[in-house]
């Protein structure tokens, strides 16, 4: 089996003959394992196809096993990326981490697929009513974002050019 991520939230692993174990840890894990359970069990039954498919769930392990949606997605335009998302959203599940490390690429069929939904929600869930807006920070989503680099840290590719005690340049 190959080690597909590691990180404080969950340990990944493909294996060769097309399957996804996803085991999940630290904070929530539980809650974020039935919330990912529950999720794809509905899309299952939406009948959508670009999300992957359980074919394993331990409770007692935290352990989910699912088909393999095929290869990460490096690059994709922004327009691209939200179209996805627009299209799961007409099933009735909205992602609320939606960025592309949660996209991979079907090569069998040409088809973006959405992975990765311990923080999804079913929209069904308020009856007509509107889910919460920022159910990112609510629920940790803004945990796998990468901190902006601070203004006094950032630098110029000119002033990696300079030698240290300013510019050198004759005036």
């Amino acid at each position: 089996m190959e080690e597909a991520k590691h990180t404080q939230r969950s340990i990944v692993h493909l294996t060769y003959d097309g399957k996804v174990y996803k085991t999940f840890l630290g904070e929530d894990a539980e809650t974020r394992f039935n919330n990912e359970c529950r999720v794809l069990e509905y899309l299952a039954q939406k009948g959508c196809v670009f999300v992957p498919k359980i074919l394993e769930a331990d409770p007692e392990k935290l352990l989910l096993v699912t088909t393999n949606c095929g290869a990460r997605v490096d690059r994709i335009s922004t327009e691209k990326k939200e179209k996805i998302f627009a299209e799961l959203l007409s099933y009735g599940v909205r992602h609320d981490d939606a960025e592309v490390r949660n996209l991979t690429y079907r090569r069998q069929d040409g088809r973006f697929c959405v992975i990765d939904f311990e923080f999804a929600t079913l929209l069904e869930d308020y009856e007509g009513e509107p889910p919460p807006v920022d159910l990112n920070a609510h629920r940790g989503a803004q945990k796998t974002q990468r901190k902006p680099i601070p203004p006094q840290e950032m630098t110029s590719h000119r002033d990696r050019r300079r030698p240290p005690g300013g510019d050198s340049r004759k005036k």
